[in-house]
C-alpha cells in the first residue's frame, strides 16, 4: 500500500446480515476501505488471490474452517495481511493462539460501530509505524498503538453487563420482545429497557417493529438482527 491510499479490508463472516454491517461500518471509519466481502475460509482465499488486502475483519466460527486454520494456511501461502478476529467465544487460549497467526486484535460479538471504529484507528497508528526506530521507547510506542485502554464507551447511563445480558435475553427470543418483557427478564425498569434496545438498534444490532392489535398505541417488538 503506498502513502495516501486506504487500509483495504477484506470481511470474513458466514452471517450475511452481519458481514453487510462490518462493511457498512468499515466504509464509514477514514482511512478505511471495504474491498470485499466472504463467507467461508474457500470464499476467502479466492478474493485475495485477486484483490490486494491490508486487514481481514475475520469472523473464526465459519462454515468451512476455523477461522485460526485459515490464518495459518493463508500465512503458509505468502499472504502477509494483519488479522482483526471477531467472535462471540471467550477462550483466552485461542486468543494466544492467535497471536502468532498476525492477530493483531480481537473483537468480541455483538460489538457497536463505535468498538469497532476504536479498534481500526488503532491499528491504522500502528501500521503507520515504519522505517527504523531511534529507541525502545518508540518501539513500545507502536505495540501500545494496539492496546485499547479499556472497553469502547456506552452511552451514558448504559452498562456494558447489563448490555450483555440485554443481548442475551434478545438473542435467545426468535419471536423478538418488547421493551416490558425483556424488563421482566433481565429485571430492570421498562424505560431502562427500552434504552438498551434503541441502543442496539442505532448500532446495527438489532431491528424494530410496531405490534397492532391493541387498543392505543401500538407497541414496539425488538428482534436480534
Amino acid at each position: 500500500m503506498t502513502e495516501g491510499q486506504p487500509i483495504r479490508v477484506l470481511v470474513v463472516e458466514d452471517d450475511p446480515v452481519a458481514a453487510d454491517a462490518h462493511v457498512m461500518y468499515v466504509g464509514r471509519v477514514p482511512g478505511f476501505a471495504a474491498v470485499g466481502k466472504a463467507h467461508s475460509g474457500a470464499e476467502a482465499r479466492r478474493a485475495l488471490d485477486r484483490t490486494p488486502v491490508d486487514l481481514l475483519l475475520l469472523d473464526l466460527h465459519l462454515p468451512d474452517v476455523h477461522g485460526l486454520q485459515l490464518a495459518r494456511s493463508l500465512r503458509a501461502a505468502g499472504h502477509q495481511a494483519d488479522v482483526i478476529a471477531v467472535t462471540s467465544a471467550r477462550d483466552l487460549a485461542v486468543v494466544r493462539e492467535g497471536v502468532s497467526l498476525g492477530v493483531v486484535q480481537y473483537v468480541l460479538k455483538p460489538f457497536t460501530f463505535a468498538t469497532l471504529r476504536d479498534r481500526l484507528a488503532r491499528y491504522a497508528e500502528f501500521h503507520a509505524a515504519v522505517g527504523e526506530a531511534s529507541g525502545q521507547e518508540e518501539v513500545d510506542r507502536a505495540l501500545a498503538a494496539l492496546r485499547a485502554p479499556g472497553p469502547a464507551a456506552l452511552p451514558k447511563g448504559l452498562s456494558a453487563p447489563t448490555l450483555e445480558r440485554v443481548t442475551g435475553a434478545l438473542r435467545e427470543a426468535a419471536e423478538g420482545l418488547t421493551a416490558a418483557a425483556l424488563a421482566g427478564l433481565v429485571g430492570i425498569s421498562r424505560i431502562t429497557a427500552r434504552r438498551y434496545l434503541e441502543h442496539l438498534v442505532e448500532s446495527g444490532r438489532a431491528e424494530r417493529r410496531p405490534l397492532y392489535g391493541q387498543v392505543g398505541r401500538p407497541e414496539l417488538v425488538y428482534r436480534w438482527r
